[in-house]
């Protein structure tokens, strides 16, 4: 049923559609429109009251033909990040890609395309199956928040195929990092620059001396942490009394992310007593938790066995960063993440590939088919 042409079409409809984090509604109506047109009965939750954004996920459901099978959720994100407002897809071939002015929003949509197409299969070739789980999140970008306040009530899925993943169909992403928060606000005393400086205590200058000594980027191959914005100061001319710094740490080891959070809060701490008259305010929060599936346990084997049957090598990794697949499986759903053919994601130079989506279409019935 799925043709290059189709998938392509789909895709490049839901690219078009706004749907920056918190501004989801625009896409969530067509969405919802779609699954329904498919044959699913869909409803919403009340995710969005919780952020303050504009509409809730999509929980959408297809009843079981074989009830002795698992129910199985498909899950992708409806949100993209910035620059993502009049997104102009360009058809290149195989290929996919912005027009370089914004990002393409592969991540998610093209999970999106996979999985509308892959349910339109199902139902068409008849292929027995159990209760099948449509959930499609909003504000993954900024913390997973759909998957963090999705109605856990109203969802019965026994494991999830989270569709968020890399270019190489066959990929499967079985493990991902548990990752803390970090807000600094650093104050120090505002005086004239030009006519009292010596009154004055730089918020800024405490601010470089803890980054200068704090240990970021790759620390080791479980952990990582970065600085990733710097905000402060008042005029060019006044001693800046405020200084706000945002960073990360991650790591798949607990004992690694505490001791790198440890440190990053003591740099902070060294800093603030070096310049007089400064002190620090931290605040530190947990973003989500790692998970590590086995290789042989039922999910990753049943992935395995379907992508060689459609003709796909399957590839296990360990991941370096957060998806919804983090918060399923915190919550007690076996979640992997299985690859969409999008590459250079968050970039202005985001791609994907048709034929990598077409492939994803296949995998996921093929799962479906033998779960």
């Amino acid at each position: 049923m799925t043709t290059p042409e189709s998938i392509t079409a789909e895709f490049c409809e839901l690219v078009r559609i706004d749907s920056l984090s918190g501004e989801e509604a625009a896409v969530a109506d067509v969405l919802v429109a779609k699954l329904q047109e498919i044959g699913l009965s869909v409803e919403r939750d009340n995710a969005g009251a919780a952020i303050g954004g504009q509409c809730g996920n999509i929980i959408a459901r297809l009843p079981a033909t074989d009830p002795g099978k698992p129910t199985i959720m498909l899950n992708a994100h409806m949100d993209t990040v910035k620059p993502g407002r009049g997104i102009r897809p360009i058809i290149d071939g195989d290929t996919i890609r912005s027009d370089g002015t914004t990002i393409l929003g592969a991540d998610d949509k093209a999970g999106l395309a996979i999985i509308l197409a892959g349910l339109r299969e199902i139902i068409a070739g008849n292929l027995p199956h159990g209760e099948i789980e449509a959930v499609i999140t909003i504000a993954e970008e900024t913390g997973l928040n759909g998957a963090r306040f999705l109605d856990y009530s109203r969802v019965k899925s026994q494991m999830a195929l989270v569709f968020d993943g890399g270019r190489e169909s066959g990929t499967m992403v079985i493990g991902a990092p548990s990752a803390a928060k970090l807000d600094f606000i650093v104050r120090g005393v505002a005086a004239h620059a030009g006519v009292c400086p010596e009154k004055g205590s730089s918020a800024i200058i405490a601010v470089s001396k803890a980054i200068s000594r704090m240990k970021l980027g790759r620390l080791d191959d479980e952990t990582t942490a970065n600085i990733g914005i710097i905000s402060g100061g008042e005029a060019r001319n006044i001693v800046p009394p405020h200084c706000r710094v945002d960073g990360e740490a991650r790591s798949h080891s607990p004992e690694k992310l505490a001791a790198q959070v440890a440190h990053m809060r003591e740099c902070f701490a060294q800093a603030c007593a070096e310049v007089p008259g400064t002190s620090v305010e931290i605040t530190e929060q947990s973003d989500y938790k790692s998970f590590r599936l086995a290789p042989d346990g039922p999910l990753v084997k049943l992935a395995s066995e379907a992508a060689r049957a459609v003709g796909l090598e399957p590839t296990l990794e360990i991941g370096g960063g957060g998806s919804d697949a983090n918060v399923f499986n915190e919550r007690g759903i076996p979640a992997i993440i299985l690859a969409t053919g999008g590459a250079e994601v968050h970039t202005l130079n985001e791609w994907v590939s048709i034929g990598r989506m077409l492939e994803g279409v296949k995998w996921l019935v093929e799962v479906v088919r033998r779960a």
